[in-house]
């Protein structure tokens, strides 16, 4: 198997190099605008109309998958996922029960009376549903029990056999849940398979202090417990969750039903649809925009499979990742980084495959608006620092066998997909303005003084993709607390307006703060924990 770790120490020049790729590239495009006012105004203005044409055949992309994705998650939450799991479990008997039930129109049904006949028709190569356990990492670090009981009970909740759940919460030693993790594993084991805390000890070797390490030594903890119980690996699917992650109920029959169909289970990862929807009345305007952007970001990505990655809570099979050696301890965006980490360990044969019910996840919230507006940086510069990867992949794709035709556009999408997080938001925002503003002698040019004109009436158009989020937005909003009255959905209306500033200063800010550390050697080897307050 090829090494797929990421390398200790120094690196090699060319590593060094692809590290500093996404800064240079970044510099470059946000200095081009004025660079290019300086040298020539027409030059400017072609580019940034060229830039801002690109961003509109995108912005009309992303408003065609919003809506195809907001119906798919609404068609999939309302099925029973349970019912169809039980289903696999005698494929013969079901395809004689469906066929007597012709008027049945529900969704999907097709897909799932060719799963029951290919299955039926292959009896030896698939696993009964009775066979198989769903197990649950949680990963707590200090995090309130106001916080972790709302997500087992929400785990608890689901339209699943507890009898096949196992759950594993894994804290770390030098963090303060000890006591909290024995006693919430004691509590909720009695209710499934099996339960247990397990600690990540501190001070590791060769390993930065984040949540890659603490749910990598709980899946160890777990692989020896399956041998321990005589339980094949291939029969379990491992779901990783941060502790305010709450589970959709139809989640876990959902992905086992996924996961048995596949043919190809070993070489795929599942994934479900982030919606950053807990607490989002009681966060401040920023935060609420950036939690809703990110919810429908999760949305657009599950209906493009060529750009699905792994992210946050996933769901992966133990016997793949037994051959991975779980996740990475070296990086502090393991999530991310298990998609490639996936890919060079399968040469190339690895795939996210999207599970379309949402695992409900809390916006940034901290005791105080000061320390809400920190937390919300640190963890958009942790998840901008994914630009690592662009070194580990450029590296790996170079000296393994993968086909050009599958190494070559990821990873330039990478490449491009951290480039345009640092730099679209500023480009789009000032650079028309940059030939008038920088170069005098463009006061007398036509073209300079209609650009901005021009920006702002293909802007103008590109912001349909925002009144969809928006519409869609009150549609997926959980119930407005009762200690908030009616005006508080004003407030929900009106926060879209700053979202041009809240691009710059969190998105933008954030990538160009991570993409500069890899340029100067300076990396980020501690896990930002983001702070989880609750509102009572």
């Amino acid at each position: 198997m090829t090494d797929i770790e990421i390398p200790v120490g120094k690196r090699t020049a060319r590593y060094r190099f692809l590290e500093m790729l996404p800064g240079f590239l970044t510099y470059f495009f946000i200095a081009l605008p004025v660079v290019l006012s300086l040298l020539n105004p027409l030059w400017a203005a072609i580019f940034i109309v060229g830039y801002i044409i690109m961003f509109f055949i995108k912005a009309i992309g992303m408003a065609y998958r919003t809506i195809q994705g907001y119906n798919f998650l609404e068609r999939a939450r309302k099925l029973d996922w349970y019912e169809r799991l039980r289903e696999l479990e005698d494929p013969n008997t079901s395809l004689e029960a469906h066929h007597k039930i012709r008027s049945n129109r529900s969704w999907m049904l097709p897909q799932h009376i060719d799963n029951l006949q290919r299955i039926a028709n292959e009896p030896n190569s698939y696993m009964k549903p009775s066979e198989t356990f769903n197990a649950v990492i949680i990963a707590t670090y200090n995090e309130s029990r106001e916080v972790l009981i709302p997500t087992l009970e929400a785990l608890f909740a689901s339209n699943y056999d507890m009898q096949q759940l196992i759950l594993i919460l894994a804290y770390e030693e030098r963090g303060p849940n000890k006591k909290l993790a024995e006693e919430l594993a004691e509590r909720f084991g009695r209710r499934c398979s099996f339960a247990a805390a397990v600690g990540h000890p501190s001070d590791m070797p060769n390993e930065v202090i984040g949540k890659g390490g603490n749910i990598t030594y709980a899946g160890r903890y777990l692989q020896t417990l399956l041998e321990n119980k005589h339980i094949d690996p291939d029969r379990v699917l491992v779901t990783t969750l941060d502790s305010d992650n709450r589970p959709h109920p139809q989640y876990l029959a959902y992905a086992m039903y996924a996961y048995i169909i596949d043919p190809n289970r070993q070489h795929r990862a599942y994934q479900p649809i982030a919606l950053f929807l807990n607490n989002i009345w009681d966060v401040p305007a920023p935060m609420r925009v950036l939690a809703t952007g990110n919810s429908f970001w999760t949305i657009i990505n599950s209906m493009r499979p060529h750009m699905l990655r792994n992210f946050a809570s996933h769901s992966q099979g133990m016997a793949s990742l037994i051959q991975t050696d779980f996740w990475s301890t070296r990086t502090i965006v393991e999530d991310g980084h298990q998609y490639w980490r996936s890919y060079f360990a399968f040469d190339g044969e690895y795939e996210v495959t999207p599970i379309y019910v949402p695992v409900y996840q809390d916006a940034v919230l901290a005791e105080t608006y000061t320390k809400t507006i920190k937390a919300q940086f640190l963890q958009l510069r942790r998840w901008a620092y994914g630009a690592s990867d662009v070194a580990y992949v450029g590296d790996k794709g170079l000296r393994s066998n993968i086909s050009f035709w599958s190494f070559w556009p990821r990873f330039l999408r990478l490449l491009e997909s951290h480039v345009s997080w640092a730099t679209a938001p500023i480009i789009i925002t000032f650079g028309a303005w940059a030939p008038l503003i920088i170069n005098q002698e463009a006061s007398r040019s036509i073209v300079a003084h209609e650009l901005p004109q021009i920006a702002s009436q293909l802007q103008f158009v590109a912001m349909f993709g925002l009144f969809i989020t928006v519409y869609l937005t009150f549609k997926m909003l959980p119930p407005r607390p009762v200690r908030y009255k009616r005006r508080r959905n004003i407030f929900m209306l009106l926060q879209w307006l700053i979202m041009p500033v809240v691009s710059i200063c969190y998105g933008s800010a954030a990538a160009v703060y991570s993409q500069t550390r890899l340029v100067l050697g300076k990396y980020l080897d501690k896990f930002d924990v983001t702070v989880k307050a609750v509102k009572k």
